[in-house]
């Protein structure tokens, strides 16, 4: 039975149920109804093909503009560039060796770069990045890393400080962890080229943000920007290098790196002594939820439960676990403080939504238990498996 607006129905039968589709939009907002009689659908229809020929133009005219444009051709590596590498504590995998070659391979040519490395989460694409933003920022050029929340931002700009540490390299971060004092001042600096990298959210794509000489633009998990983001992104990007990160990268990018509109390097191995995830498809119960909990719990670790009807059950089951509860109906910067708290260790558990799509990166959660997984599509609950698996 399908429901229209008003009182409208429809009785679809079962051998005709290859017609039928799931609706996939934003969770925040119902799909608004159209009548079963009218034209309003054919219109609305018709509207968003004319928005898709639009945007297709907008996409073929801008890659043609990048295909023509000069870009700026960096030099080989330097002895620092080198120096740098030495100082990274793990042993690179091929793949990434072979990524590695490949955007700097791209970025000494003098056309843009516009690059896809889409690998596993956890599986090395932020060295790969920070190898291309050290080989940017030593040629006097700003290098910009666009990440989708402010938590996934606070990690980058921690990562980044401890990993350039010993260089004459300004790194700034733009979010709402900065005050409004802080943030006129670190746009100041990005405008007269002050800084040399800057990490931040959306807030990087504002039209009050200017570039003294922008050289590298890096955009990770560009799946969660939205396509207004994308219209201001655009702007950036005519004839500065791009490199996008993705584990879970929409069809459109995935299409784009297929047809050679853009290139694309693969992360297929995993890091040494990272253990691949276990995946469980089990029927729920109590006594297993604790059980793993505890596990976990007994290895000195933290736990994602995964629930999208939010409940406070795990208080009854685990009371000895320090639970707290994240879901995408808080006021956003509790949420982000909740968040904050997991990462450092404040509390064990974490029961929520789907909001820890995001890519953070929390070492000690290595177990996640998803309740209802049949809810779920498939690349999402890819994507919510890399949480796990440090």
């Amino acid at each position: 039975l399908i429901r229209y607006q008003g009182s409208d129905r429809l009785y679809v039968p079962t051998d005709q149920l290859d017609r039928v589709q799931k609706y996939i939009g934003s969770e925040d907002a119902p799909p608004k109804l159209n009548r079963l009689s009218g034209s309003e659908w054919q219109k609305q229809k018709a509207r968003v093909k004319a928005d898709i020929d639009e945007i297709a133009e907008d996409l073929v005219q801008l890659y043609s503009e990048r295909h023509d444009a000069q870009g700026f051709a960096f030099p080989p590596d330097t002895p620092w560039q080198r120096e740098f590498e030495d100082k990274f504590p793990y042993e690179e995998t091929d793949d990434q060796k072979r990524a590695i070659a490949e955007i700097k391979r791209d970025m000494e040519q003098p056309r843009p770069m516009d690059r896809l490395l889409c690998g596993d989460v956890g599986y090395g694409k932020t060295e790969v990045a920070l190898r291309a933003i050290f080989k940017c920022v030593v040629e006097g050029k700003q290098a910009v890393l666009l990440a989708p929340t402010t938590i996934l931002v606070q990690q980058h700009y921690q990562t980044i400080l401890k990993r350039f540490s010993g260089y004459p390299i300004r790194v700034d971060m733009l979010s709402r962890f900065r005050t409004p004092a802080e943030q006129r001042a670190t746009l100041e600096d990005i405008k007269t080229g002050a800084v040399d990298i800057v990490v931040g959210t959306h807030r990087l794509l504002g039209s009050d943000v200017s570039y003294a000489d922008l050289g590298l633009l890096v955009i990770d998990e560009e799946q969660r920007f939205g396509v207004k983001h994308k219209e201001a992104i655009k702007k950036l990007k005519k004839n500065v290098d791009v490199l996008t990160l993705s584990a879970t990268p929409i069809p459109r990018t995935l299409h784009m790196s297929m047809v050679g509109i853009r290139d694309m390097s693969l992360l297929r191995t995993p890091p040494e002594e990272r253990y691949p995830v276990q995946n469980y498809v089990v029927e729920y119960s109590d006594e297993l939820i604790r059980d793993a909990i505890l596990r976990e719990l007994g290895r000195d670790g933290q736990v994602y439960v995964l629930y999208n009807r939010v409940q406070s059950i795990l208080r009854r089951l685990v009371p000895e676990a320090r639970v707290a509860i994240g879901h995408g109906q808080m006021r956003e910067h509790a949420l982000e403080d909740v968040m904050l708290d997991f990462y450092e260790g404040k509390y064990d558990v974490l029961l929520c939504t789907t909001i820890i799509e995001a890519g953070l990166d929390v070492p000690r959660a290595n177990t996640l238990i998803v309740i209802d997984s049949d809810r779920f599509g498939l690349s999402q609950l890819y994507q919510i498996r890399g949480r796990v698996g440090r």
